[in-house]
Parts: C-alpha cells; structure tokens; sequence
C-alpha cells in the first residue's frame, strides 16, 4: 500500500521569520502555520484573570508565566503558543521557543475545543517537562486539569468548577477557582462570578 506523506511546507526557522512579519497571529503545525482566531470579551477577561493570578503568585519565586506571545516546541517541528504557561528555566529575552514548561494553560474558545483538548493535550503529554496541562473553559465557570501521573506520559484528568482551588504543587501556589472568572458574564447555579 502506498501512502503520500505530508511534506512541511516549510521549516520551523521559516516560520518564525515569516511569523514575525505578519499582522494576525499563528502557530505552527510542524508542516504550515495555522491561523489562531480572535476569541469572546470573556476569553480575553479569562486570559487576563489568569495572567494576574501566576504574576502575583510567583513574584520572586524563580519560575516566570509566558505566552501567549512565546512558543513551546511540542512533537516535531510543532510550535505552539498557549494562553498562559510556567517555566522556572531561565530563558532569553530573544528566545523564540521556551525550553521546560512545566504548566501550560489553555483559554479554550468556540473554534478551538477540538485542538485544544485532543491534538494540543496529545502534543503537550508528549514534553516531559510539562507536569500539568490546564484547559481552561470560556462559555462556563470550569477548567479540566490534566496531571502526569508518573514519569510516564499518563494523565489524569479532573474536573475543577468554581467553588474549588487550582492545584499547582510544582510551582508551589494555588488558585480559586473562580478568580480566573473574575468579572465574566459566566454564570454557575445563576450567580455571576465577579470580584
């Protein structure tokens, strides 16, 4: 039997400098890059909650949170640039791909559900480093957290809503919850979450 094999389109060098000179904002399949579509008020309220809630909790501590401007290396060639992740590796400030995360999050939105909870979550499981993979809902009060269980690509997954805390142990902090749906118009038993 004979199968086509899918030919990059062009390289992972080729595509950060293409990347760079372009208006909209893109990842990289490890064959061509994918156009990442804008998301809801709330996505970006979420995004922002978040950003908030990693800076203030790890202040001083040695791990540092990125994206979504800085790209994780995945399976191959892929690139990805999450909403949110950690990494407690030093990293230059010209550095394209960030080595060693060890918490990626994701803000997921209408287009984005199939990506982001079977390819990114299969690619993400595949980098050692990463202990914890959290897919972070925008239509509802909840997050689904992923967690090598061992040294092996394992995951176990977890439901979280709002009334719970965000373990993170590998970068010694939590969060609520409901501080990353902070000022949403998401609602949980019909009460709008806000400060």
């Amino acid at each position: 039997m004979n199968i086509a094999l899918r030919k990059p389109r062009m390289s992972r060098d080729e595509f950060f400098v293409w990347a760079e000179a372009q208006d909209a904002r893109y990842e990289f399949d490890g064959f061509q890059p994918v156009a990442m579509t804008g998301g809801t008020v709330d996505h970006s309220r979420i995004g922002q909650n978040l950003w908030a809630a990693l800076r203030s909790r790890l202040s001083g501590s040695g791990c540092e949170p990125l994206g979504p401007d800085a790209g994780i290396r995945t399976v191959g060639d892929v690139v990805r640039y999450p909403d949110a992740f950690v990494t407690c590796t030093k990293v230059a400030g010209s550095a394209r791909e960030v080595p060693n995360p060890v918490v990626v999050f994701e803000v997921l939105s209408p287009t984005s559900h199939h990506t982001d909870r079977i390819v990114k979550m299969l690619e993400y499981r595949a980098v050692p480093s990463i202990r914890r993979y959290v897919i972070v809902e925008s239509t509802s009060a909840a997050l689904t957290l992923y967690v090598r269980r061992d040294a092996g690509a394992d995951w176990d997954a977890t439901v979280l809503t709002a009334d719970k805390l965000l373990p993170l142990p590998e970068i010694g902090i939590e969060i609520p919850v409901a501080e990353l749906f902070a000022n949403t118009d998401l609602t949980t038993g019909g009460e709008e979450l806000a400060e």
